[in-house]
């Protein structure tokens, strides 16, 4: 598939222009290089192959010149982010190269499971595409009592590190050099202070880090590599990056889980593991992982510190509503279902009540009538997927207003300093 079907389509050709008109000069964040582009942190949502709509957005705020700094995500958002991470330097267009990874992939290869695998895609894809319908058939197709899950996921392992390779990245020690360089040769970053003058913005202030969302249900923890990577590999920086998004991606019952083993051990591994987890338990000597989406579908609150103003947003990007349907619970497995999205939801929406702030941050992508297990996804329907996306990121550039939300930041500041809640 050509990626012109998506850059040059008719539709983004009109957003972009629409856009333009709308944007000109505008503010999205104080941090800015030496070519006007304009910088913010990303957080994307898990959603299968949706992700295919988090490209779209993408591409249009690399369009009104906004580039990124820190990223994070869970499950596909975990895929988008890490290729963003790996593909060059923070100011570069990243969204092209991604287009190109996936118009020479057929996302039907990630189900590399037996053909009984395949044959329960299509039963499910001809049935509402639940998690209901994944438990109901799980006792009919596949292995999944041994591995505990219909795929092994390593089509998809293989992919990912092949695509790192094309960047450079064998090991996490590669990953880290490019995040840590920042910006290519020639060019800075600035930060624009209250009285419009720009200084110069250094790595002692917020810089690029990543964030991928994992569960590990070993031990029922959160996990964020690359921050925790140090609690299961005695050589981190020796890693392949690309373990850490075939954990995130793990969905439940579709991919057996990403295991590691050879986990360190010994006292200090221990006051790290109960530091970070708080667990009581011996060390493991091995975990396994299973979607991050578990735990933290939109883990919009991975870069947020509630008492400082920040000096660029955090953006984040959903792959549509949640909540939109009342649970039924009739039978076992839609129960199961309902305690699954229970979970999964709740930590993410619990932290957005709180803080209303972050609404002004979030887009929301209307994902239609897509499938999130459709690894048969058209053309037609990943230009579509991809359409919505950048709709989504025109609509939220022109209602977003940077200087109004930094006087948000302010004032909720002051409340809690002035009421003296620890933070």
């Amino acid at each position: 598939m050509d990626k012109t079907k998506f850059t040059e389509n008719g539709d983004i050709y009109c957003i972009l222009d629409d856009l333009r008109s709308q944007i000109k000069d505008k503010k999205f964040s104080d941090i800015v290089d030496s070519h006007g582009n304009q910088y913010v942190d990303l957080v994307q949502e898990g959603g299968g192959v949706l992700g295919i709509a988090l490209v779209g957005y993408v591409y249009i705020l690399e369009q009104a010149g906004i580039r990124f700094l820190s990223l994070a995500g869970t499950s596909a958002g975990s895929i988008n982010t890490m290729l963003m991470a790996s593909a060059g330097t923070c100011d570069i267009e990243k969204s092209d190269w991604i287009l190109d990874c996936l118009c020479n992939k057929d996302l039907y290869d990630f189900v590399d499971g037996d053909d009984n695998a395949r044959d329960f895609i299509s039963a499910l894809l001809k049935g509402s595409g639940t998690l209901e319908l994944i438990l109901e058939g799980l006792p009919i197709y596949g292995d999944f009592k041994k591995d505990f899950g219909l795929n092994p996921g390593k089509n998809f392992h293989q992919w990912m590190k092949k695509l790192l390779l094309k960047k450079e990245i064998k090991n996490y020690a590669d990953l880290k050099a490019l995040r840590e360089k920042g910006v290519a040769d020639g060019n800075k970053l600035f930060r624009i202070n209250d009285n419009g003058d720009k200084e110069e913005y250094t790595k002692t202030e917020h810089w690029s880090e990543i964030a991928i969302v994992v569960a590990d249900i070993t031990t029922e923890s959160k996990i964020i590599f690359p921050k925790m990577m140090d609690l299961f590999y005695s050589n981190p920086n020796a890693q392949n990056p690309a373990d850490f998004v075939r954990a995130s991606m793990s969905i439940p019952f579709f991919f057996t889980p990403f295991k590691i083993k050879n986990i360190p051990n010994g006292a200090k591994a221990w006051n790290r593991w109960k530091e970070e987890t708080g667990l009581n338990a011996s060390v493991p000597t091995e975990v396994l992982f299973m979607d991050g989406g578990i735990i933290s579908n939109f883990p919009i609150d991975i870069f947020h510190k509630n008492l400082q103003i920040p000096a660029s947003p955090t953006f984040g990007v959903k792959l549509g509503y949640d909540k939109k349907e009342i649970n039924k619970n009739a039978k076992i497995p839609s129960l199961l279902g309902s305690i699954f999205d229970t979970s999964r939801f709740a930590y993410d929406f619990e932290f957005l009540n709180k803080n209303p702030d972050f609404r002004h941050l979030i887009g929301y992508i209307d994902v239609g009538d897509h499938n999130w297990l459709d690894f048969g996804l058209t053309e037609e329907a990943k230009v579509d997927l991809f359409i919505r996306g950048a709709q989504k990121a025109a609509e939220f550039l022109i209602r977003f207003n940077w200087e109004e939300y930094k006087k948000i930041r302010v004032a909720k500041r002051d409340y809690y300093e002035s009421t003296c809640i620890t933070c």
